[in-house]
């Protein structure tokens, strides 16, 4: 798959900061496939588990906060 074709908002993070994903695997001892649906599927992202997103963040060098706020962006409490 190209990169940036069906990229989700954490694969499009990869992308722009040229992170490899086998490597995020390796440090994070997250699965190569599971770091990969994470990074094009939107349905599996949401799935993120927090110890994952904080793992990700640490081996890619972003504080685990920045990278909540990536996946997370235009998230919205529905209207009650």
């Amino acid at each position: 798959m190209k990169k940036g074709t069906n990229r989700t908002k954490l694969g499009k993070l990869f992308d722009e900061n040229s992170v490899n994903q086998a490597e995020v695997s390796r440090k994070t001892g997250i699965g190569q496939n599971r770091i990969g649906q994470y990074a094009t599927k939107d349905d599996k992202l949401k799935n993120l588990k927090a110890n994952e997103l904080y793992l990700i963040a640490l081996a890619i060098g972003m504080k685990p906060s920045e990278l909540l706020e990536v996946v997370c962006e235009g998230l919205t409490l529905p209207h009650q």
